[in-house]
């Protein structure tokens, strides 16, 4: 199982404007969990969402609506609407698959 960023580029961005960071996994489950985290320099990551893909495809949590995902078979996408300078962070995907 593997997951990784589609372009691992610094993104820039007005405030006010949106984002949309991706990343591509693989797996062969079905039961698949995708959570997007943030981490400002010398802090701990900080959650944001998940979002199921496949048959999980239902289930999500996430808490700030300023923050959206969509998952594909074997995508996923975070986007934040309207920007401030304190969304200027390091972003990680992480793939969480389920017993099958």
């Amino acid at each position: 199982d593997s997951i990784e960023p589609k372009n691992k580029d610094d993104i820039i961005r007005r405030e006010g404007e949106s984002v949309t960071l991706s990343c591509t996994y693989d797996t062969s489950s079905n039961n698949i969990l995708l959570y997007w985290y943030r981490q400002y320099p010398n802090r701990e990551p900080q959650y944001l969402l998940y979002k199921g893909a496949r048959s999980w495809s239902s289930y999500q949590n996430i808490p700030d609506r300023r923050f959206q995902s969509i998952t594909s078979e074997s995508s996923t996408e975070l986007n934040i609407d309207s920007v401030t300078l304190s969304d200027s962070a390091l972003y990680y995907c992480a793939l969480r698959v389920g017993a099958q």
